[in-house]
Parts: structure tokens; sequence; C-alpha cells
């Protein structure tokens, strides 16, 4: 499995429906200071991802984005993929989404 995926892919995908996970993992300062997301996306502290991380299901494929897509998001999906997990990540995390001009919604 490829380890990125370009947002305009993302975007088709979630255009047909596909079945996916999509997991927020920007740090708590940065989820804090952002008053979006992407729409359906759940947020998950990087730092505690053993814990979170074994409640993924196997059989489904799981995006996941951080600020700009460096270093928490390679992070997360190294040890993602060490499960045998099919993670990728967003490629220029979520300011490459937004730049893609892809739908954003406000958080609770």
């Amino acid at each position: 499995m490829e380890r990125t995926i370009q947002p305009e892919d993302l975007k088709e995908q979630l255009a047909t429906r596909q079945d996916l996970i999509l997991l927020d993992v920007r740090r708590k300062a940065d989820y804090d200071a952002d008053q979006e997301k992407l729409p359906g996306a759940e947020w998950r502290d990087p730092d505690n991802v053993d814990e979170w991380s074994m409640a993924l299901p196997k059989d489904k494929q799981v995006m996941v984005y951080c600020v700009r897509g460096g270093s928490v998001s390679n992070r997360v999906i190294d040890h993602l993929q060490e499960k045998n997990i099919q993670a990728r990540l967003i490629e220029g995390g979520i300011e490459a989404w937004k730049a893609a001009n892809g739908p954003m919604i406000k958080k609770r």
C-alpha cells in the first residue's frame, strides 16, 4: 500500500463514498488552534497512538492527517503500518487539503 495520498485523490474517494476512516492526528495545541477539520474526521492524540490504534479495523483504509503531513503523521503511519493497518497520510496535511479546496467543517 502506498504511504501517502494526494488531496485530490482523497476527494475522489470521499465523493464515491468509499468506506474509510479519517483521523486527525494534529498535536493537541494545533488541533485546538484551528476551528475546522475534515468532514467525518475524528481527532486522535498522536502521542497515544499505542492506546487507540488497537481499536482500528484492519479491513478498512485509514487516512491520517496533521498540519503539513510531516513528522507527526509519518510517525503515526509507521506505527499503524507496523500493525498491518491500511493507513496512508494526506500529502501536505490539512494545509494541502485546504489549498486543494477540500471540504471542511467547523469543529464542535
